[in-house]
């Protein structure tokens, strides 16, 4: 019983994704714009006071970033990811609002900013819905017969999966950082709860510093062609462990 627990642990494989992953597919990364998302500054598209201000070209943005999303196509990086849970538990935590992982496979993933197929009551954040298309109309409401926004968590917000995202990386047995400069908190801080003994995958062109040593396998490389390296390698030690 104990040595099949412990085969279950080491399956254990918890995963950060950030933009780089679905930059490969297209949608764009405002981080790397001077703090500008598609033009727009995030001050006036992405932050509770926007919405009160201007709802009209808030609304406007995330229809037309919806319509990019649903556009896209899961790319070799998410496709790989799915791949792997043929051999391993995977657990995916995703900074990114679109649904690419789900698109390719993936069964468990944890959005910790929200993901922009799905509406939210203006009233409670908690109430949320299907958006049977890419946009969102003004005379669309929820059931408080109020006004639907993008189902988005916006800067100066909390984020409710924080601490379901905490527990989990608590509990990695393998932990991989893809697609993220590990700049944006509290998301960043994520790495934290990694166990000191895990090892830690770092997968991007520019390799964001992470805690480990010789625990740190970095390779630097765009996602498509990083997170197929890190999935051979994966599946060639757990062909040994069998």
């Amino acid at each position: 019983m104990g040595d099949h627990r412990m085969i279950e642990k080491m399956k254990k494989l918890v995963v950060l994704t950030g933009a780089g992953i679905s930059a490969e597919s297209g949608l764009q990364t405002f981080r790397d714009k001077g703090g500008l998302w598609e033009g727009y500054n995030i001050e006036d598209v992405a932050t509770p006071e926007a919405w009160q201000r201007n709802p009209d070209l808030v609304q406007r943005f995330y229809n037309e970033r919806r319509k990019g999303v649903l556009e896209a196509e899961p790319n070799a990086a998410h496709k790989a990811l799915a791949a792997l849970q043929k051999n391993f538990d995977v657990q995916i935590i995703t900074q990114n609002i679109d649904d690419l992982h789900e698109r390719a496979g993936s069964v468990n993933v944890l959005h910790l900013h929200g993901i922009i197929t799905r509406s939210q009551s203006d009233f409670d954040p908690a109430v949320t819905y299907p958006i049977d298309g890419w946009e969102i109309k003004a005379a669309d409401l929820c059931e408080y017969g109020l006004p639907l926004r993008p189902h988005v968590v916006w800067f100066g917000e909390a984020v409710p999966n924080l601490q379901i995202a905490a527990e989990l990386c608590a509990e990695a047995a393998i932990f991989a950082v893809i697609g993220t400069k590990l700049a944006v908190y509290p998301a960043a801080g994520l790495i934290d709860y990694v166990p000191d003994d895990v090892i830690r995958y770092v997968i991007d062109l520019d390799i964001p510093y992470v805690r480990g040593g010789a625990l740190v396998r970095k390779i630097e490389a765009p996602a498509t062609v990083g997170v197929p390296v890190m999935v051979a390698e994966l599946m060639d030690s757990n062909e040994q462990l069998q």
